[in-house]
């Protein structure tokens, strides 16, 4: 592609060094110069919430709204975007926030890229319409879609969202997850030396299967996109043109009927495929990644109330700290027994804020406890006195200058995920410090948020929380279907600025927002709180509801 290869590039340097090192020592110094003064820009003297609202108009002015999504060919799912979107509507029911998120949502669900067979989704589409993806499947993408369709799910009532949430935890827990409870990072997009050829069928395979369990072949090839000659390189992948609802209609049927039917179609698919030379996986288990994975299935969980979900991400993020943390020390990667380099700063970000998420579903203080080490760890070996944190700790390794950056790229950047934990430590705790750092960090990403928001999905959902009014729940007492009722109206929808524990009575006051504070007569109840400042407990969800939406 124009490109030298990698001999041409060695020959090259080598060349340099023996003919012309006067120069090449030149150049390096030069360029060694310009790292040491380039960095982020300097935070703004105060913090300007509103920009987040400036930031939407720009994104939502990005909106595919013809094939969903934000941009041009290639197209990338930007789940941060898509969260952070759905908390702005939340705080300020802006309509094309809502209408944004959704819409992309949902064409990435009905697309190729998302795998319709076995759960989850593809790295980014190759072309505008989401048909053709490229087949590699990341940890991270599903770890931040999860919880965006979550979220969609909860504040729409769409089922259609809810399920693709389903599979895709499922996907997760069944596809991803090792014997140790742990995610592995990714599978290959090639197998056989061919891309995408595990995943897409021939017009002819695909119908066998299909009237093999009795199903038309004809309705579910107009279900998914199926045609004689394919729809890419003389293949099929496969997709939904229609959504389920209008396709339904369409073909005279109900959705209840479709639904069934594709549940028999899609399970004689997944057997079918899994007789095909799988692609490679590769098995390395990473500590960011992980707990990206375990907080999106927390958030899932609280959302479509299914606690099972939130117990698996309990599991695994246990799993994480025992594997990852040698004689005291957190690593970032895992393998085989053995573990790779020592954390970086988004290691101990994600983990802090999984760990918060843990916290909110158990009230386990541990998890607290946990958090506050992770933080203080970062503050003391990484933390730039200039504002935000560098991605390299102090005590590591010199190099010619710490990396330090605040631009959400594939993954959220450390320092958007440490304003994250130090905003919740500061409003669980009520140590004034960790809200400071959270301000002082945002204040270093501000200049870059309304000029470029898909950069900034993780950071921006921060401002939401830093633009609404910070509150606290704790909701205690017994469990049972009475205390999940209560957690249920302070999780959903997910109010930006509100935090949330839920807990039994038998806490020992460990942690701050639940301290002195029980059921009623033994009954589970909710405390609304402002600075752990609260409201007269309350014990029905009409009345939490009104304490947080009045």
């Amino acid at each position: 592609h124009g490109m030298p290869a990698f001999p041409q590039v060695i020959e090259s340097v080598s060349e340099a060094w023996q003919d012309r090192r006067d120069q090449v020592l030149g150049t390096a110094d030069q360029i060694v110069t310009a790292l040491a003064e380039h960095r982020d820009q300097d935070p703004t003297e105060a913090l300007d919430v509103t920009v987040v609202d400036e930031a939407a108009r720009v994104a939502v002015g990005a909106w595919d709204q013809r094939h969903g999504g934000f941009g041009r060919a290639p197209k990338f799912p930007q789940a941060m975007t898509i969260e952070w979107l759905l908390h702005h509507h939340v705080r300020t029911h802006d309509a094309d926030s809502l209408a944004s998120a959704v819409h992309s949502l949902d064409a990435m669900a009905r697309g190729g890229i998302h795998d319709q067979v076995g759960g989850g989704f593809a790295r980014y589409s190759t072309d505008e319409r989401w048909l053709v993806p490229h087949f590699e499947k990341m940890l991270y993408d599903n770890a931040l879609l999860l919880p965006a369709y979550a979220t969609a799910a909860a504040i729409t009532g769409d089922d259609d969202l809810a399920r693709v949430t389903r599979t895709t935890v499922t996907y997760l827990l069944d596809e991803v997850r090792t014997d140790e409870r742990l995610f592995v990072s990714a599978s290959d997009a090639d197998s056989e030396g061919v891309e995408g050829r595990f995943f897409v069928w021939s017009d002819e395979e695909f119908r066998e299967v299909v009237a093999g369990v009795g199903a038309d072949p004809d309705l579910f090839a107009a279900y998914l996109g199926v045609v004689p000659g394919g729809n890419w390189e003389g293949t099929n992948v496969l997709h939904r043109p229609l959504g389920d609802v209008a396709f339904a209609q369409q073909h005279g049927i109900t959705v209840d009927d479709l639904h069934a039917e594709w549940a028999r179609v899609r399970a004689a698919l997944a057997e079918r495929r899994a007789g095909r030379i799988a692609p490679a996986v590769d098995d390395k288990v990473l500590a960011d990644w992980n707990a990206l994975a375990i907080r999106g299935l927390v958030v899932a969980a609280r959302l479509l109330d299914e606690p099972a979900w939130a117990e698996a991400a309990r599991v695994s993020l246990d799993a994480v700290h025992e594997h990852l943390t040698v004689d005291g020390v957190l690593h970032h990667s895992w393998r085989d027994g053995r573990v790779g380099a020592p954390a970086f700063l988004d290691d101990l970000a994600a983990l802090g804020v999984a760990n918060l998420e843990v916290l909110s579903v158990t009230g386990d203080a541990r998890y607290l406890q946990r958090a506050v080490a992770l933080a203080q760890d970062a503050d003391a070996r990484f933390r730039d006195p200039h504002g935000a944190w560098f991605q390299t700790p102090s005590d590591a390794e010199p190099l010619f200058t710490r990396p330090r950056s605040t631009w959400d790229n594939a993954t959220p950047t450390g320092t958007s995920m440490m304003v994250e934990l130090c905003l919740a430590l500061g409003d669980l705790t009520g140590e004034a410090h960790w809200t400071d750092r959270a301000i002082e960090a945002a204040r270093v990403g501000q200049p870059g948020v309304a000029r470029m928001p898909t950069g900034f999905g993780w950071l921006l959902r921060q401002f939401e929380a830093l633009a609404a009014e910070p509150r606290q729940v704790a909701v205690v007492g017994p469990a049972g279907s009475a205390r999940d009722e209560l957690a249920r109206v302070a999780f959903v929808p997910p109010r930006p600025g509100v935090r949330v524990v839920v807990s039994d009575d038998t806490h020992d006051d460990a942690v701050a927002l639940l301290a002195h504070r029980h059921g009623i007569d033994g009954a589970p109840a909710a405390y609304v709180c402002r600075g752990l400042v609260c409201d007269a407990p309350v014990t029905t969800p009409e009345e939490v509801r009104t304490l947080l939406d009045g």
